[in-house]
């Protein structure tokens, strides 16, 4: 017998157990789960995900939000999926505001002069022409901070020096993502002249983390960027020998609504009903947007495009969305979903790849309570790879979250976070990141998942909607 033909027999003779041992309402028929090993084995051994990564970083760069080089990705995207074939290709556009970085510094002014590496958060006021010098008040926590009082801080430089706790699931986010969001408005409201945060980041490298805030139109805006590790390091220690005064200057600008729009492709299926995949095509403008999030486009597009090569039409129509300008707020998830709320009922599942390209470890769910044998079925076609078991409450990625609020059952292939957040929105995020291995596995699992979601049986919403009950992360 030839090697590959011994190894999908024992293959088969191992899942298949896993497979009656679920629910028997909710177990994957057996032909189904032999065609998802036979994606799995040619996930493996495909390249196209990293190819199309390479070419996306290198052809196009950085692209962020509503900037020429997005419109520029979206053109790129286009032409690709129509070469690889799949159909019903369009974009659907949208308004975003434009917000452009040109120069960026900063520099402790006494007692002890010296450069500081910084970056200007997204959303960012500029300085007035000649920067904003001032004495710099440390905040140890976000939350020492916001137990501060309103007074006393006018003409100051608020610095949060919290650090964010690395993760395989990329949990510290959440917490260490609250200064930025929220610093700025705080920090106008006591009458600061500007607010520096240490990075929301991982790294220890002298690479500072951009990111998108939030302003309050009740507040006036001030100045607002994060300090490298090094460098919050650095006037943290100056802070220990007395007052520090540092001299920023941001040269920043809004320019108000401007055209962006998510790129969608099928593969249409026997029915209405639709499996919805993909990642976005933006990125921050410091890097070229490799592990966020030209990994999860590669991967989806490339894991699709095995399933459209079976030449088999699903029951289910599989609609790829490469999002635009989610780094600035999930603009274009927000717009898919309210232009397409009507036919929501029709999305069976969705599922984004947006947390680059490391190996996945775990699946997570968010179908309803009564369906979990399916979530159970779904571990079982992945036994082999020995991944975690995930809670229920999954977004399914990012661009998901919308989707997921209204209902869509949700799932994620939780890939390994580890040093995710060493690369996240700094200059650093490049293609040589980029493992081939570790997108092959991506691939791999993810053919699979496309292909059984498409053509399952049953459903994943509740049979009693009353009860039925959705979380997001």
């Amino acid at each position: 017998m030839p090697l590959r033909a011994l190894f999908l027999a024992l293959l088969s003779l191992f899942i298949a157990p896993l497979s009656l041992a679920a629910d028997e309402d909710h177990r994957f028929d057996d032909k189904l789960v032999a065609e998802a090993n036979r994606l799995i084995e040619k996930g493996f051994k495909d390249e196209a995900a990293y190819e199309i990564i390479e070419s996306l970083t290198t052809e196009i760069g950085p692209r962020m939000a509503g900037s020429e080089q997005e419109a520029r990705a979206r053109d790129w995207a286009v032409k690709r999926l129509k070469k690889m074939g799949f159909k019903n290709i369009r974009i659907e556009p949208f308004e975003v505001d434009r917000w452009v970085r040109r120069s960026e510094s900063a520099a402790i002014v006494s007692p002890f002069p010296q450069p500081l590496v910084i970056t200007a958060l997204g959303g960012s006021v500029p300085t007035p022409k000649g920067g904003v010098t001032g004495d710099v008040v440390r905040f140890e926590s976000f939350a020492d901070f916001l137990d501060s009082p309103l007074t006393g801080y006018e003409g100051k430089i608020i610095f949060i020096d919290e650090t964010m706790t690395r993760s395989q699931d990329g949990s510290g986010y959440s917490v260490a993502v609250r200064k930025r969001r929220t610093t700025a408005n705080e920090a106008a409201k006591r009458g600061a002249a500007a607010a520096l945060i240490r990075s929301v980041g991982t790294s220890s490298h002298r690479f500072a983390h951009t990111g998108s805030t939030r302003f309050s139109a009740e507040t006036p805006r001030v100045p607002f960027a994060a300090l490298s590790a090094p460098d919050a390091d650095q006037l943290a220690r100056a802070l220990k020998h007395g007052p520090v005064s540092v001299h920023i200057e941001l040269d920043v600008e809004s320019l108000g609504p401007v055209q962006s729009g998510n790129v969608i492709a099928e593969i249409p299926g026997r029915t209405d009903e639709l499996v919805v995949i993909g990642g976005h095509l933006d990125s921050w403008d410091l890097g070229t947007g490799a592990v966020d999030d030209g990994a999860g486009v590669g991967i989806t597009m490339a894991a699709a495009h095995l399933v459209k090569k079976m030449n088999r039409k699903p029951k289910r129509t599989i609609r790829l969305i490469l999002w635009g300008s989610e780094e600035v707020g999930l603009v274009g998830a927000r717009a898919y979903a309210e232009a397409h709320k009507d036919e929501l009922d029709k999305h069976f599942i969705a599922s984004e790849s947006d947390f680059g390209g490391g190996k996945i470890w775990r699946i997570s769910t968010n179908f309803a309570e009564d369906k979990l044998g399916y979530a159970a079925a779904f571990r079982h076609l992945f036994a082999r790879f020995t991944l975690a078991e995930g809670n229920n409450q999954t977004s399914g990625g990012p661009d998901i979250i919308p989707l997921s609020a209204m209902g869509v059952p949700a799932f994620r292939l939780d890939q390994d976070g580890t040093d995710y957040f060493d690369l996240h929105h700094t200059p650093n995020d490049t293609f040589d990141k980029i493992k081939l291995e570790d997108i092959q596995q991506n691939v791999a699992l993810w053919s699979a998942f496309i292909w059984v979601a498409a053509n399952m049986e049953g459903d994943l919403r509740s049979d009693s909607p009353a009860e039925e009950t959705v979380e997001t992360q």
